[in-house]
């Protein structure tokens, strides 16, 4: 397992927008279309299913190799080695939602490259935080999705980053799953509560 050069370059505090779930979906639909070769069109939807799900930064998810994933589990999960996480706070799992397995099982079965990193560019084994940014920038683009802003209003598809998946994930858990900060905490791997309070507290309904 090796780890990206530029995974360190990493310097998102807070995201800036969250998309809520039906425009996450929208961006799933938008992978399987004609604005991307046949051949990537899984490696994008799963980027986005496995960005919506686990939280990952863009610097876990460019380092993530094959066997780092257990798609046997129930349920499946990441192992996050200390190395390839921000900080540097352990190591540890994410249990992933049972479509996540489920559309990961597909991509692997059918992708177009058999390299021991999960998401492989067309010129390279690994793609790089950079790549992994402007493919999502591109569905966003091709989704037509308008984010939810934190100074408020809505913004557009150039608003959208790996990073605004963990601010959607947050939204989800307080808005429409009823969870505690504290579950948020622990999703998204935040050292203490505050750090969690400070980028997601807003979320809660006063």
């Amino acid at each position: 397992m090796s780890t990206d050069p530029q995974s360190n370059s990493e310097t998102h505090t807070q995201a800036k927008s969250w998309l809520i779930p039906e425009q996450i979906e929208t961006m799933r639909d938008a992978c399987l279309g004609e604005s991307f070769p046949t051949y990537l069109q899984d490696r994008n939807e799963t980027i986005v299913v496995v960005l919506a799900d686990t939280g990952l930064r863009v610097g876990e998810l460019v380092a993530l190799d094959w066997d780092l994933i257990d798609l046997e589990a129930d349920p499946g999960e990441i192992f996050l080695p200390n190395e390839i996480q921000k900080g540097s706070p352990g190591a540890s799992y994410i249990d992933l939602d049972d479509e996540t397995s489920r559309q990961l099982r597909r991509y692997k079965n059918r992708r177009w490259k058999e390299t021991e990193a999960v998401f492989p560019s067309r010129q390279s084994d690994r793609m790089t935080t950079r790549s992994v940014r402007n493919t999502i920038k591109r569905i966003a683009d091709v989704a037509d999705v308008e984010p939810q802003l934190i100074e408020g209003g809505t913004g557009d598809a150039s608003d959208v980053s790996p990073h605004t998946f963990r601010h959607s994930i947050a939204f989800r858990m307080i808005r429409r799953e009823g969870k505690r900060l504290e579950d948020v905490q622990l999703r998204l791997r935040h050292k203490n509560l505050r750090t969690t309070d400070e980028i997601y507290g807003h979320l809660r309904r006063r």
